[in-house]
């Protein structure tokens, strides 16, 4: 008899992949706090994206120690759990008092009063088999509302013609992982993982075919009337250079308004965070 069977294996395989591309996505914000660090300001970026993967992560981590044949999705959630608080510390550190009193404010809403009172009332009003389906619900409908989150660049991007402000890496990324951890889903006979997944495949892949339409288009992009940069990634050269000019000529409130504008509209994409293993 052997001792891992086929079906087994190819639950191993695909979680391996899932974890390889969930941290991949995990690490995307890094050149935004790479930014942050270099400007001492969160600008216009919102700590929201963080603290709804945090509280994701959170999520799938006690669900999978309750079903305690799913490994994998403990070792990418106990990663994501990491990083994403590291992220929340460094934008509390730079963020303006207000923006900091708001990110402590929902983290103690969300993250702590809101998962406390999901461990708690699963573990003393349900019991065995129940205990894990109330979880699967709530994981899964709160991976779904997640998931629709790209709608609103995807509806952007139509808009503008430009694809400017959302990065193909990303929404590949994003698809392979949502493709992962479907897979491990019906291998694992576990739909509450997989359908998730399924939503996260078609808009990661609506975006990339997106990006293949417009991504020769030349268009200048204004989004309430402030134009967006040229290129989504952060081009060190240019930023460093941004900057000297700045100290010898002061900003215009135009300039400071597109700095801003630009600054919330790839916060929105770059915390999609909710990672597909987060379902």
């Amino acid at each position: 008899m052997a001792l891992i069977s086929t079906e087994n294996t190819w639950v191993f395989i695909f979680g391996i992949l899932g974890n390889i591309f969930s941290f991949l996505v995990f690490m995307a914000p890094i050149p935004t706090f790479y930014r942050i660090w270099k400007k001492k300001s969160t600008e216009g970026f919102q700590s929201l994206p963080y603290l709804v993967a945090l509280f994701s992560a959170m999520l799938w981590i006690y669900y999978a120690l309750l079903k305690s044949d799913a490994f994998l999705l403990i070792t990418i959630n106990s990663f994501g759990c990491l990083i994403e608080a590291f992220y929340i510390a460094f934008y509390i550190t730079y963020a303006p008092k207000k923006a900091r009193m708001s990110t402590l404010k929902l983290f103690l809403l969300l993250n702590f009063m809101g998962f406390s009172t999901i461990l708690l009332l699963s573990h003393f009003l349900a019991k065995g088999s129940t205990r894990i389906q109330i979880l699967r619900w709530i994981c899964m409908t709160f991976s779904l509302s997640v998931f629709v989150a790209p709608l609103s660049i995807m509806r952007l991007v139509i808009r503008t013609k430009s694809v400017e402000f959302m990065p193909f890496n990303l929404s590949l990324f994003l698809t392979i992982s949502a493709i992962a951890w479907l897979f491990y889903g019906i291998f694992l006979k576990d739909l509450y993982v997989a359908i998730p997944n399924i939503l996260g495949f078609i808009f990661g892949f609506l975006q990339m075919v997106l990006y293949g339409i417009y991504r020769n288009k030349s268009k200048s992009v204004m989004v309430k009337g402030a134009q967006l940069p040229q290129q989504h990634s952060i081009d060190m050269t240019k930023l460093s250079t941004i900057t000297s000019t700045s100290e010898a000529q002061p900003k215009t409130e135009c300039q400071e308004q597109n700095v801003d504008q630009s600054g919330r509209i790839k916060e929105s994409l770059g915390s999609n965070p909710i990672i597909a293993c987060e379902v």
